[in-house]
C-alpha cells in the first residue's frame, strides 16, 4: 500500500517533511528543498532518500572494510591513486543489491510522487545531497552526481547507487583528504524530485558576485535546462538587478548556442543547437526577470543570508505557476574570500560557474 503523505518512513522523507535540522539524514540540498516547500515557495515535489539508507546498504552489503582496504594506498593530489581508488569503489557499487526494505520505500513512493503529480511513471531529477556540505572550513557542494529525466522505478534505483558511489567520485576522495574529512563519516542522501520541463533555466546569487554588493542581485539564464550552464557549455544571458527596485543595472545577452531538453518519450536529456533567432534574444521577459529577483529575494530573508539559487520556467505550466526553484545554498565563497576576489576580472558567469563546478574557493 501507498504510504500516506504525513507518514515519514525510516529510509525515505517528503520535501515537506525536510528541515535543516535534518541535515545528518538528508544533506544540505535536501534539507533546503524542504524549507522552502513548508514556507509556500514553489519547489518541484519529491523525497529524499535518507544517509540511514546509504549507511545501512553500506553495512548489509559488505562495503565499508572493502572501501577502507582501497583507500589506504590513496594520496591527496597523486592522481593515479585516486582515480583507481575511485574505479575500485564505484565498481563496487555497481554490483551491489539495495536491501529489500529500502527498495520498497523507493518503489512506494515514487509511485506515490506519481499520483500525486498524475503520472504513472514521472520523468525525475535524482540527485546527490552529501551530508556533509558547506561545512565552516569546506564545501563539498558540487561534488556528487545528478542525473535527469529518470523514469521508471528500477532506472530510479540504478541511479540512486550511481549517487551513492559518486561519494567516492576521484575529486570527491581527493577534497577529503586534503581537508582532512574522513571518507567513512561522509554520507550521501538522494533527492528524487520531479524534472521541469525547462523552457529556460539559471542561476542567482543573492548579491552580485564581483564586488559583494548585497543590494544587487546577479541572474544568469539559458534556454532549456540549467545543466547546459552549470557545465559551462553556453554563456548566458547576464542580468545584474537592483534588489529593492528590481531596476535592471546591467545585461548582457550570451550566445547561447546550444540547449540541453528533456526526452518526454524515451526519458533523459538531449543537447540540440538553438535557433538563429533564440541565439540573440534574451531568454527572460522583463516580467519573468522580475519574478526571479522578488523569490530569491523572499529566499534570503528566510535564511538571513546572501543565497545561490538554481531555478526554472516549466513550459508546460502558465508563468508564474512554472517557475520552480529546484536548489539554494548558502553563498560561501564571497564571504570567506572577499578580500581575494577583490580586483579580480571575472564575470558573474565565471564566478558562478566555478563555484557550482569545483566546489572551490577562489584564491
Amino acid at each position: 500500500m501507498p504510504i500516506p503523505w504525513a507518514e515519514r518512513n525510516k529510509y525515505a522523507w517528503w520535501f515537506q517533511d525536510c528541515s535543516k535540522e535534518d541535515v545528518p539524514s538528508v544533506g544540505g540540498k535536501n534539507a533546503n528543498l524542504g524549507e522552502m516547500t513548508q514556507r509556500g515557495i514553489r519547489v518541484p515535489p519529491g523525497f529524499a532518500l535518507t544517509a540511514g539508507a546509504y549507511k545501512e546498504t553500506l553495512e548489509k552489503c559488505g562495503l565499508n572494510s572493502q572501501i577502507k582496504k582501497i583507500l589506504r594506498d590513496v594520496h591527496a593530489g597523486d592522481t593515479n591513486s585516486l582515480e583507481k581508488a575511485s574505479v575500485e569503489i564505484r565498481t563496487l557499487f555497481e554490483l551491489i543489491d539495495i536491501p529489500k526494505a529500502i527498495e520498497k520505500a523507493i518503489d512506494q513512493y515514487y509511485t506515490l510522487l506519481g499520483e500525486r503529480i498524475g503520472l504513472s511513471e514521472p520523468l525525475v531529477a535524482v540527485r546527490s545531497s552529501a551530508t556533509a556540505e558547506d561545512l565552516p572550513d569546506a564545501s563539498f557542494a558540487g561534488q556528487q552526481d545528478t542525473f535527469l529525466g529518470i523514469r521508471g522505478s528500477g532506472n530510479v534505483k540504478k541511479h540512486i547507487i550511481k549517487c551513492w558511489s559518486s561519494l567516492f567520485a576521484a575529486r570527491a576522495i581527493d577534497y577529503r583528504e586534503k581537508k582532512g574529512f574522513p571518507h567513512d563519516k561522509a554520507y550521501v542522501s538522494v533527492g528524487i524530485q520531479k524534472m521541469v520541463n525547462a523552457r529556460v533555466a539559471g542561476v542567482a546569487f543573492t548579491l552580485n558576485p564581483i564586488t559583494g554588493d548585497p543590494t544587487k542581485l546577479a541572474i544568469s539564464a539559458t534556454w532549456g535546462l540549467g545543466e547546459a550552464l552549470v557545465s559551462g557549455e553556453v554563456t548566458p544571458d547576464e542580468w545584474l538587478v537592483d534588489k529593492f527596485t528590481y531596476e535592471v543595472v546591467k545585461k548582457t545577452i550570451g550566445s547561447k548556442d546550444i540547449q540541453i531538453i528533456l526526452q518526454s518519450d524515451t526519458g533523459g536529456t538531449v543537447t540540440q543547437q538553438v535557433s538563429p533567432e533564440q541565439k540573440i534574444a534574451a531568454s527572460l521577459t522583463s516580467e519573468e526577470l522580475t519574478e526571479v529577483a522578488r523569490i530569491c529575494r523572499i529566499i534570503e530573508e528566510f535564511y538571513s543570508m546572501p543565497m545561490d539559487i538554481e531555478w526554472a520556467i516549466d513550459q508546460d505550466m502558465q508563468f508564474p505557476d512554472g517557475l520552480f526553484m529546484v536548489q539554494a545554498r548558502p553563498e560561501t565563497v564571497w564571504a570567506k574570500k572577499q578580500e581575494s576576489v577583490v580586483g579580480k576580472q571575472m564575470s558573474p558567469t565565471e564566478f558562478i560557474l566555478d563555484f557550482l563546478k569545483t566546489g572551490k574557493k577562489l584564491t
